[in-house]
């Protein structure tokens, strides 16, 4: 089921984000999220996932007790393992053994075996936030947000994170909304790219990209084409 908002509105600290703001996400699909800092991108997933609320409007299509949060910090608890942060958000919904098993597939899709009973603070930046992807991906969630996760990474880190992402992803189809100001982000990851004006936001663009993940280059002719025309609108 697509997610719909209709009619949404929405003010903070005196600025409208949203004035009878209107929308659809497909499911299934990884809709990146592109616009002005402060247009209200954040805010937006705030409201789908029930953090904030609306002024006036509603959205179908969710079910908030099946959410995933993917934050810019990887927000592990730091007693826990890499094994018991994810079975810990499992532990309303599977018995302890297919807890174990669920956790171990995640871990090894995200390439940390053998890190299993290591603690946060003996991860590197970019490890915590594989963990923090598999964690995402083993709770039961149909919805996945996705808040600038690799918001500040160098690049090779961002792409080794968007490879396990996708990695993921393939294996398991959730809808994912992911919220980045890195229009090569939401090219290499994005099924759909959505672009906002400044607030009140409007949708200024939408790109389809239907090229396998793999097929993805940084620096072929159809993505420097695709980079420019985000980065027009953008400036616009």
């Amino acid at each position: 089921m697509s997610i719909k908002i209709n009619n949404l509105s929405k003010s903070f600290d005196g600025l409208t984000l949203f004035n009878d703001f209107s929308i659809e996400f497909s499911s299934g699909t990884i809709t990146c999220i592109l616009g002005p800092s402060g247009c209200g991108k954040t805010t937006l997933l705030n409201i789908i996932g029930g953090l904030s609320e609306p002024t006036s409007g509603a959205i179908t299509g969710i079910n908030e007790q099946a959410l995933s949060y993917i934050f810019q910090e990887p927000r592990l608890l730091a007693w826990k393992t890499v094994r018991q942060n994810i079975e810990f958000v499992l532990n309303n919904a599977y018995a302890e053994t297919e807890r174990k098993i669920i956790a171990q597939n995640f871990i090894e899709l995200v390439e940390l075996n053998g890190f299993e009973n290591y603690y946060p603070s003996q991860l590197s930046g970019g490890m915590r936030q594989r963990v923090s992807i598999a964690r995402a991906f083993a709770y039961p969630s149909t919805l996945i947000l996705m808040d600038e996760p690799l918001k500040g990474l160098d690049v090779k880190l961002k792409l080794n994170l968007i490879k396990a992402f996708a990695r993921i992803w393939q294996f398991d189809r959730r809808t994912v909304l992911f919220v980045t100001h890195d229009v090569d982000e939401a090219i290499l990851l994005g099924n759909d790219i959505i672009v906002f004006s400044q607030a009140p936001i409007e949708v200024v663009a939408k790109k389809t990209i239907n090229v396998p993940f793999s097929e993805r280059e940084l620096n072929s002719p159809r993505y420097n084409g695709l980079k420019e025309d985000l980065l027009r609108v953008l400036k616009d």
